[in-house]
């Protein structure tokens, strides 16, 4: 630092006559020259236009101001230290700086709920923005497409079922058993130490269609045996203990195959396995619940209705 406070600065004229003119100069006249003093010890004239100019004579007759001490850096400028940016980033022509994170061991929804909590709590200047990117949009932009996927599942589903029933309850008994499914999935995946991912949310929308099935099995048989006179009440036992095998036959034929795949055997397993993990999860709840929920749903719509039809006649 001392050093280069030493840095000696010259003009770059330095060489150079110098020469001044007072007052307007004549026509065809040469500007005055300032000449030698013969005697140092003499004062030296002020001139016309109140600069004092002292010369001296060289050599070759020509005159050049004197030499001067030389002025170094510490004169003219302080030198220290400070903190600059060594590299300048932009995105989209904004002045950008850039924190990355890299998640071990956690996943990546707590990193980011953690990380906006510092953001929210923390005293930002009004002209700067702070924005999470990267593998974060790439996750947001999956949820809000899956929940878009979930609502437009509902929706075509409810949609079928209401035009092969031909009525608008009993594709909601039907439908009773996905919260079913769901509730499993809540169970499974805390205890697996697995998380709410893309590959787990797929394996949620595989288990909409798989536990509607079961359901449609109870409804349309029991539908069938009430028209071959039985009550509600009967049709809806009968059902459930018919159709009990297929349902636990299609069920388990499902789990079994995504055991290995839950337990991570065989080469890129680790992809799948929360889907696996999930599609397990909620389907062994679906089964379970659904025998009991759903036939007991369809009692309390049908059977009120078959005793109100009694009592009238």
């Amino acid at each position: 630092m001392v050093d280069l406070g030493q840095i000696p600065l010259r003009s770059q004229n330095k060489h150079q006559s110098q020469t001044m003119n007072c007052g307007p100069m004549p026509l065809n006249r040469t500007p005055l020259r300032l000449q030698s003093i013969s005697d140092p010890t003499e004062p030296k004239p002020a001139w016309g236009c109140g600069h004092k100019l002292p010369v001296q004579k060289v050599n070759d007759g020509r005159t050049t101001p004197p030499e001067s001490p030389a002025t170094v850096l510490d004169n003219v400028a302080q030198v220290k230290y400070i903190e600059t940016p060594t590299e300048l980033d932009h995105y989209q022509i904004q002045r950008v700086i850039d924190v990355y994170v890299t998640p071990q061991g956690e996943d990546l929804g707590r990193v980011t709920h953690a990380i906006q909590n510092i953001v929210n709590n923390a005293n930002i200047p009004a002209n700067v923005r702070v924005n999470l990117r990267g593998m974060v949009e790439g996750m947001n932009a999956s949820f809000k497409s899956f929940g878009l996927g979930f609502l437009l599942s509902f929706a075509l589903l409810f949609l079928i079922l209401t035009a092969q029933f031909k009525s608008f309850v009993d594709p909601l008994l039907i439908m009773l058993a996905i919260p079913m499914g769901f509730v499993g999935v809540l169970i499974i995946l805390p205890m697996t130490h697995s998380t709410l991912n893309v590959m787990s949310l797929m394996g949620v929308l595989m288990l909409v269609g798989i536990a509607d099935s079961n359901s449609i099995l109870i409804v349309d048989f029991a539908h069938n045996l009430e028209r071959h006179g039985l009550s509600p009440a009967d049709a809806v036992i009968t059902a459930c203990r018919v159709r009990l095998r297929p349902i636990l036959m299609t069920s388990l034929a499902t789990i079994i195959g995504m055991i290995p795949m839950a337990l991570k055997l065989g080469t890129g397993a680790e992809q799948y396995t929360p889907m696996a993990r999930a599609i397990i999860g909620g389907l062994t709840s679906s089964v379970l619940l659904t025998i009991f929920i759903v036939p007991a749903a369809y009692l309390l719509v049908y059977g009120r209705g078959k005793r109100e039809v009694e009592e009238s006649r």
